[in-house]
């Protein structure tokens, strides 16, 4: 089988670990601040907070903007859970934009037309989380403008796009927003096995993750209470979780970021071929943006209803059963089980179920050989034709 999607770990990597086992830290000790200013610099940012997860990231970056009991978070149906979960958490209530139809990405346009409608009714979003799915960056200029205008504050949830750039920056360097997450999960760009990090320009919320993400405990002297106390004292000023990443992630995570930049050259080859031989097919292809470089995390076709009669259902098993394993990205989140007890229903995002009812990802990764690829074109053009 081949699979959606998979890790790519060499000697480098493994010797990283390695030597973190060998040290006298495996939580709490220079591998994490190391792997956080790594990604800073290279996003160009200024603050980076490192987690277990992005879910984590993503938790405390409502956190740190005061999202709590009583607020509204937007995002987009199409993601994973965690990018709604996470205002959740904090007590707040959580609400959809549809996806703009070609991008896959949430629509500022529809966007605009929802903030009119909940100014006009006093219930405006306190957040805002745009999703670069795929790795293909979301319009950040057009919804900054629209925060400026209605007083959102912005996460983006970069899950996908460690390494893209929009408008000549890299993801992750907040131009447009208030924090930026990453996700270091396998199946990502590179990972740390579990992980994520939050980028920021802030220096209060930088302070208010890292307190979060550590039981809201404090052994700065500065931030101290009381300053008399001996060496072995602490204060927790505020409730927090235990977030922290492991010094064996930051280490894996740093070897994999030297090899980020040639790794997405590499998805983007894979994705000129797919471009190229998939284009007589009956499918939708991805689009690619002037002003944007995607980091090329998901390869996503639409099966084009009005030019076959198969389903996505059908050519999805039909793949399979070829050996070749195709997923889905993603269930939209208002469509789930628990969603829909908070009162969400089908109909309520047209062009997200529609999307959704089309969607296939295609094997993506940096080492995918020609063979295996070969394989996918092949197995798609047997069925589609």
């Amino acid at each position: 089988m081949i699979p959606y999607g998979k890790q790519i770990i060499d000697e480098d990597d493994i010797e990283a670990v390695v030597n973190v086992l060998r040290s006298d830290y495996l939580t709490q000790g220079p591998e994490v601040p190391k792997f956080e200013n790594a990604v800073s610099q290279y996003c160009n940012v200024s603050y980076g907070v490192a987690f277990n997860s992005a879910t984590s990231a993503l938790h405390a970056a409502c956190h740190a903007l005061g999202v709590g009991l009583g607020d509204i978070v937007w995002t987009t149906p199409i993601t994973f859970v965690a990018s709604a979960n996470c205002a959740r958490y904090c007590g707040a209530t959580v609400d959809f934009v549809d996806i703009d139809p070609t991008s896959y990405n949430i629509s500022p346009e529809k966007m605009a037309k929802k903030l009119e409608e909940a100014a006009y009714i006093n219930r405006l979003p306190k957040v805002v989380i745009p999703v670069h799915f795929t790795g293909h960056p979301a319009d950040m200029k057009a919804i900054h403008e629209l925060s400026k205008k209605y007083g959102f504050s912005i996460i983006e949830d970069a899950s996908h796009a460690i390494g893209a750039s929009y408008q000549n920056s890299k993801v992750g360097s907040c131009k447009y927003s208030d924090i930026t997450i990453f996700s270091f999960h396998p199946v990502k760009i590179i990972t740390t096995g579990e992980g994520g990090l939050a980028l920021t320009n802030s220096n209060d919320m930088t302070e208010k993750m890292r307190s979060f993400r550590s039981h809201g405990i404090t052994r700065d002297v500065a931030l101290l209470g009381d300053k008399g106390q001996g060496a072995w004292y602490y204060e927790q000023q505020s409730l927090g979780y235990n977030y922290r990443m492991t010094e064996l992630q930051a280490a894996l995570g740093s070897s994999q970021l030297k090899k980020l930049d040639h790794w997405i050259d590499l998805r983007h080859k894979v994705a000129q071929k797919y471009d190229e031989s998939l284009a007589a097919l009956p499918l939708v292809l991805p689009i690619h943006s002037s002003d944007s470089i995607s980091s090329l995390h998901l390869y996503v076709v639409q099966v084009d209803g009005k030019k076959t009669s198969l389903t996505r259902r059908q050519v999805f098993d039909q793949m399979r059963a070829l050996g070749v394993g195709v997923n889905v990205h993603y269930i939209p989140v208002h469509l789930q089980p628990d969603y829909r007890r908070l009162g969400f229903s089908n109909g309520d995002y047209p062009a997200s179920e529609l999307y959704y009812s089309q969607a296939i990802s295609l094997p993506m990764y940096a080492n995918l050989s020609d063979s295996s690829q070969c394989k996918v074109i092949e197995s798609l053009s047997v069925i589609l034709k």
